[in-house]
C-alpha cells in the first residue's frame, strides 16, 4: 500500500468524527484508529493476513547504568553516542592508562560513531586518575570517559 494513501486515510480520520477505520488491499492491511481527542492516533501497517493490535507496554525508564560516583578533578565527557574505544586498533597499546601524565590536546580514546573514528583528547593537562568506560562499550552523549587531576 503506497504511503501517500496511508497519509490520506489518516488526514480524513482527523478531519472526522469516526474513531478508527481499517482497509484491506490484497495481503496488506491499514488499521488507523484514536482513542479520543486528547490520545495521538494509533497506526498499524501489515504484510499479509490482519492480526490483531495489542497495545504497546509502556517502557520503564532504565536504571541510571551509568551512573558514577562524584569525581575530582577534570572529567573528559562523550561529546557524541558511539562505542569507546581505548586503543586506535585491536593490536594497539591504550592511548592512556590510570596513572599517565597527558597535556591539554593529547587523544585518550576514541568514540565510534556511524563508522566514523573520533578521536577525543585532553582538554586539561594532568594524570590520568580513572577510566571510567570499558574498551568497546557504548556511551551515551556526555557521558563521563576519563578523569584527569
Amino acid at each position: 500500500m503506497d504511503i501517500r494513501k496511508v497519509k490520506k486515510l489518516i488526514e480524513l480520520l482527523e478531519a472526522s468524527d469516526i474513531a478508527e477505520i481499517e482497509i484491506k488491499e490484497g495481503e496488506e492491511s491499514v488499521r488507523i484508529s484514536r482513542a479520543s481527542k486528547s490520545a495521538p492516533s494509533q497506526l498499524a501497517f501489515q504484510q499479509g493476513p490482519a492480526l490483531p493490535l495489542a497495545p504497546a507496554a509502556p517502557k520503564e525508564p532504565e536504571a541510571a547504568a551509568t551512573a558514577t560516583p562524584a569525581a575530582k578533578g577534570n572529567v573528559i565527557q562523550s561529546p557524541m553516542v558511539g562505542t569507546f574505544y581505548r586503543a586506535p586498533s585491536p593490536s594497539s597499546p591504550p592511548f592512556v592508562e590510570v596513572g599517565t601524565h597527558v597535556k591539554a590536546g593529547d587523544v585518550v580514546c576514541i568514540v565510534e560513531a556511524m563508522k566514523m573514528m573520533n578521536q577525543i583528547e585532553a582538554d586539561h593537562t594532568g594524570v590520568v586518575e580513572a577510566i571510567l568506560v570499558e574498551d568497546g562499550e557504548p556511551v551515551e552523549f556526555d557521558q563521563p570517559l576519563i578523569t584527569i587531576v
